[in-house]
């Protein structure tokens, strides 16, 4: 027979119902067992299990960010710049949020780290696809990044498809061609497949902007929700160069990667670089 009780053990009519044929609504929903047993850990040292599930915790915040983007995209693309200022204000506070996931991280030893390193392999951060992703639609892109996904077909796909597609910043871009701030077309009709690089029109039209704020505000207000993006990410590629040089000094990184080197390269990268630049003309 069915019944409910309370958490003290008590009926009443205010208690939930904790009596299910099958698995909990909540469980049904979250599927907290599936991630709950997703750690499958490779050494015997108990810090292993920090390492890995907060791994794994940045890559549901990817996940959460590229749908925000790809949101904000194509809210871009269909002139409804409200949706894509929510999309893009929601993703600050996932990106403080994903910042903050190296906190557990952050004051490992060399010692702590060499305990599981090994348990590793070849893997490294990378290889992560949905990370990639992320770069992409900042406009960081390389067909080289997929060779490692060769043998995923469906990550393949969706990553070669993020390849081609326009990056968030390109449709910011179009955005203003279409309100008619004078994008230069060589930007406008660039190969989308290849890394977005500087351009001085460009930047000459962030500086108007910039200039005269309330010619076009909404536009203004863009702007700045993108530098804060920008930032975030700036602050995410430190936050990992620093714990990564605490954890492994200049040792060469797992998977074959530059380590800290190559750390260093991408933390001197900006994201959406002439909204930079041009306040030095502003």
């Amino acid at each position: 027979m069915s019944h409910a009780l309370d958490a003290s053990g008590d009926g009443g009519s205010d208690t939930p119902n904790l009596d299910f044929a099958g698995t909990t609504p909540y469980e049904d929903y979250v599927q907290a067992d599936v991630l709950t047993h997703l750690q499958h850990l490779r050494s015997d040292d108990p810090g292993e299990m920090v390492f890995l599930v907060t791994t794994q915790v940045m890559e549901l915040w990817f996940t959460v960010i590229v749908h925000e983007w790809e949101t904000a995209a194509q809210a871009l693309r269909e002139d409804e710049l409200p949706v894509a200022m929510d999309a893009l204000k929601r993703s600050l506070r996932e990106l403080e949020a994903l910042n903050s996931s190296w906190r557990p991280l952050a004051q490992l030893t060399p010692g702590q780290f060499n305990a599981y390193r090994a348990a590793l392999g070849e893997g490294s951060g990378f290889q992560s696809a949905m990370y990639r992703r992320m770069e992409f639609l900042l406009g960081d892109k390389a067909a080289s990044m997929l060779v490692p996904h060769r043998g995923a077909p469906r990550v393949h796909a969706e990553l070669e498809k993020a390849l081609q597609e326009p990056s968030l910043y390109d449709e910011v871009l179009r955005l203003l061609a279409r309100r008619g701030l004078p994008v230069p077309p060589s930007v406008l009709d660039r190969d989308l497949s290849q890394r977005y690089e500087p351009s001085p029109g460009v930047e000459a039209v962030w500086t108007a902007l910039y200039a005269a704020p309330d010619a076009h505000p909404d536009l203004h207000r863009l702007g700045e929700v993108l530098t804060d993006v920008a930032e975030l990410v700036w602050r995410w590629r430190n936050d990992h160069l620093v714990a990564t040089r605490r954890a492994m000094g200049a040792k060469t990184g797992t998977g074959g990667s530059a380590g800290v080197t190559w750390l260093e390269k991408r933390a001197t990268k900006n994201v959406f670089p002439e909204l930079w630049t041009a306040r030095s003309h502003v």
